[in-house]
């Protein structure tokens, strides 16, 4: 066993238990898995392994810049109304000022729905709710009354689709 208090050669990393015992000891330096060693010569930083050469949206050193007044290009929008890259997975249309994500269904389009319609239930068809909707129709929209009270609840925003999200405007 060696002297605690004597100097040990450097491990590069902690050392855990007893000064002198441990796995690497009288090994030689390893860089770990993936990591590149130090060269004070290089110009410019190496980035971390597995990330691009030039991160995107970023010039290298040196380049000129773009002109005051020329757009940045972002990314490729998406096609038939289709959030594009960049958006938000969970909640690709949109968050409410509650950070809770939008519907697929428009407020709109079910509220005319079920007031022009609503004494069929094609509203709540339209929105999921297919037992109200079966229910509408057999009773013709509680003649017409209950057609009418959900078409306002539906455009004032008070009806969620069935999965608690509210409705897009």
């Amino acid at each position: 066993m060696t002297d605690p208090f004597s100097k040990q050669p450097e491990q590069g990393g902690p050392q855990y238990g007893a000064p002198g015992t441990g796995p690497q000891y009288g090994q030689p330096q390893q860089q770990p898995y993936g990591q590149q060693s130090y060269d004070p010569q290089q110009s410019q930083p190496q980035p971390f392994p597995g990330q691009p050469q030039q991160p995107y949206g970023q010039q290298p050193y040196g380049q000129p810049q773009p002109a005051y007044g020329q757009p940045q290009p972002y990314g490729q929008p998406g096609q038939f109304g289709q959030p594009g890259f960049g958006a938000d997975p969970e909640a690709p249309y949109g968050r409410d000022m509650y950070g809770v994500p939008y519907s697929d269904k428009s407020k709109l389009t079910a509220g005319l729905l079920q007031l022009l319609i609503g004494s069929l239930g094609i509203g709540r068809f339209y929105l999921g709710y297919t037992t109200i909707g079966v229910l509408q129709l057999i009773t013709c929209g509680g003649f017409g009354v209950w057609a009418l009270i959900d078409a306002i609840l539906i455009l004032t925003g008070k009806v969620p689709d069935p999965q608690g999200r509210p409705l897009k405007d």
